[in-house]
């Protein structure tokens, strides 16, 4: 596996250009970057709970959990640790290699950061890797999860600058990317990506790229989502009943490639919307270099493939879940302790 480390200077005319090229080269690109960096045929297998449900202050146009939607969607307080830590185990048993759980806030309370350790300390014992998003954070904060052993926080950038305020109004992109350099400092791993198919333009999803690819270290995730529609939200209600409503695939697929040429190291995972694509399409994507999924009935509140399709399509496909650690990330671990490359990379 190559041990250069990538890129963190893309410009958006290269990102363009990426996207412009002819569909069959650009997978080619890809699958060649995705195999100089990642096991071929390996996908990781993540499991997302909610661990609180509902009644989020944001006013995210495409989030059926904010206090601003009308969807049907009821806020819930946060879970006890022992269920869990239950729903940890039952992941565990399905197969999941990581552990995703996410809060409907704004941003943490102080007094529920001891629970939040105790599930990641808990979750940790049983080999799982955790990942937590829990919204906006402050550096005391990023630094509790971190003491607890958290391996992975998700905190997604959502689309391009340019149409950030378009889709969110009661946040900006510097306080998601200032939660980002917190997470950052404080040595947790970071997990970023965000929403196609929102009725963007071609241009947004270059700027989208453009912002992850361009921080100066990339996410070690990066989930790349399809919009799910949900009536009562803003976007559900402008695109439940029109073509925008679901991107097209292969500009989806073009998405993924782009994804991994820029940030040849990163897990890019499909996430939502994944239920509604055809196994032909998430083929594609898995030749364009993702590497990563969430299984599972559920994700948040929207629902998903589930476990028996998901090992229907790869059995069919022929790819195997990714067993122990990322054979990068240990190289990346072990290149922070150093300080430069190793030769194990």
């Amino acid at each position: 596996m190559s041990r250069e480390l990538p890129r963190t200077d893309w410009t958006r005319p290269e990102i363009a250009a990426l996207f412009d090229l002819p569909f069959t080269e650009l997978l080619f690109q890809a699958a060649s970057v995705h195999r100089a960096h990642h096991p071929a045929t390996e996908v990781q297998l993540c499991t997302l709970l909610s661990i609180k449900t509902g009644g989020c202050p944001e006013d995210c146009g495409y989030c059926s959990q904010s206090v601003h939607a009308d969807s049907g969607v009821e806020a819930t307080k946060l879970m006890d640790v022992q269920a869990v830590l239950q729903r940890a185990a039952q992941a565990k048993d399905a197969g999941s290699q990581r552990f995703c759980m996410g809060a409907a806030w704004r941003n943490p309370k102080d007094r529920d950061m001891p629970a939040i350790a105790e599930i990641v300390k808990g979750v940790r014992a049983m080999g799982l890797e955790t990942c937590m998003t829990l919204g906006m954070l402050e550096p005391h904060q990023a630094a509790q999860l971190a003491d607890a052993g958290l391996d992975y926080y998700n905190h997604n950038i959502d689309t391009s600058p340019e149409r950030y305020n378009e889709v969110i109004t009661t946040r900006t992109m510097d306080d998601r990317l200032a939660t980002l350099g917190h997470v950052r400092a404080a040595g947790i791993n970071v997990c970023s990506g965000g929403i196609v198919g929102m009725g963007e333009t071609r241009e947004d999803r270059v700027g989208f790229i453009h912002t992850l690819a361009t921080l100066p270290q990339h996410p070690e995730s990066v989930p790349v989502n399809a919009l799910v529609p949900v009536k009562g939200t803003v976007l559900g209600n402008m695109l439940a009943d029109t073509p925008l409503a679901k991107i097209d695939d292969i500009e989806f697929v073009r998405t993924v490639a782009v994804a991994r040429i820029t940030m040849p190291m990163s897990m890019v995972r499909l996430s939502a919307g994944r239920e509604s694509m055809s196994e032909a399409t998430q083929a594609l994507c898995f030749m364009a270099g993702a590497n990563s999924i969430f299984t599972g009935d559920k994700l948040l509140t929207a629902a998903n493939a589930g476990d028996d399709k998901d090992a229907a399509m790869m059995a069919k496909l022929g790819l195997t879940p990714l067993v122990g650690e990322e054979p990068i990330r240990a190289c990346k671990a072990a290149n922070n302790a150093a300080g430069s490359l190793v030769e194990s990379c």
